[in-house]
């Protein structure tokens, strides 16, 4: 399998949807949403791809790193590589259904255990959606769940419930999507939180408990002050908020004030193992995929995404050579390059 041929299968099958585009960088896809692009202008979007390109890094090869070690534990896990399927749900709507949402729960599910990895599934409005992905959960033993930010409280904890019956090793709130009108209009309508109503879910339950979407050191602050185990520095993949800053802008600070008191997660254009190494050395902990595994489900199922994020993992790995990191926790921000 190869990078080439993974996009052109998926192109066949994401026709409308998806261009599968040598970079995805949202500039074809901007406003389709529902569908794979950025919310109003895509400029979200790009702004994710472009903050991570704009970061250069120091090449180091006097040292005696030959062997890294790429491998990352949290909540009792440890997986070989700190990069993770980022929740995505509703393949239906957004990709058109070329894939069923089992064949994709499978995929993306199996297809990242395969890799040494784990995968966060979302929270879609049809309960039998959930189910299904849910089952995929199961059937590998383990996974993260994320919610939506539901109005109601009850139909979170039900939710919850049922990720801890079916192996969820966490759960946590994407609170990124608070304006989803798809929600609404589905009967589940969906909303801000205060630091009081999140640290009375995150007690709620036995899990590690995670909240997604945070783009501010004000924000992460109060995740920290509610008891909450894991952050997530994310903008809904620029599908929720037109013209926010890229991830990897508002990621430094917030890991600044947070670093090692909660477990700092990012996702938002990253689109090769340099990209990782460069989400790490700014300080996250451990970063999620999203629209290159759709499109390794697309072209290649199972395998399509092993493939995606081993190469991924390959990548990293080789950078971290080249940059004197023997783990991921000496990774910092000496290795990236500042001009003057």
């Amino acid at each position: 399998m190869d990078l080439r041929t993974l996009k052109a299968e998926a192109r066949k099958k994401l026709t409308g949807y998806c261009r599968a585009c040598p970079v995805c960088d949202g500039r074809v896809c901007a406003g389709e949403v529902p569908g794979m692009g950025g919310t109003g202008t895509g400029a979200s979007f790009m702004e994710n791809v472009k903050a991570l390109s704009d970061i250069k890094l120091n090449l180091s090869a006097i040292h005696d790193v030959v062997s890294p070690d790429t491998t990352i534990s949290f909540f009792g896990q440890q997986i070989k590589t700190p990069i993770m399927a980022a929740p995505m749900v509703n393949y239906q709507i957004n990709t058109g259904g070329g894939l069923t949402e089992h064949d994709a729960a499978e995929a993306i599910v199996s297809g990242s255990h395969l890799a040494g990895s784990l995968a966060w599934i979302g929270d879609p409005v049809d309960t039998v959606m959930y189910s299904t992905w849910l089952e995929a959960i199961h059937n590998i033993g383990r996974g993260i769940v994320i919610i939506k930010p539901r109005l109601n409280h009850d139909s979170i904890l039900e939710v919850f419930a049922k990720a801890e019956q079916k192996g969820a090793v966490a759960v946590g709130l994407d609170v990124d999507g608070a304006g989803l009108v798809t929600m609404k209009l589905k009967g589940q309508p969906v909303g801000p939180k205060t630091k009081e109503q999140i640290k009375e879910l995150s007690q709620s339950t036995k899990l590690p408990f995670i909240v997604k979407g945070i783009m501010t050191v004000k924000d992460a602050v109060k995740c920290a002050e509610a008891g909450i185990h894991a952050i997530v520095v994310s903008n809904h993949g620029g599908r929720v908020l037109d013209h926010t800053c890229g991830t990897a802008d508002a990621l430094p600070a917030i890991a600044k004030e947070l670093k090692g008191r909660v477990t700092i997660f990012v996702d938002g254009g990253i689109r090769s193992g340099l990209d990782v190494l460069k989400m790490l050395a700014l300080g996250a902990d451990g970063v999620l995929v999203g629209r290159p595994l759709i499109v390794g489900a697309y072209g290649g199922g199972v395998d399509g995404v092993k493939f995606l994020i081993k190469k991924y993992t390959e990548e990293l790995y080789a950078a971290m050579i080249l940059t004197g990191c023997a783990n991921l926790q000496q990774i910092d921000s000496e290795i990236l390059f500042k001009k003057g």
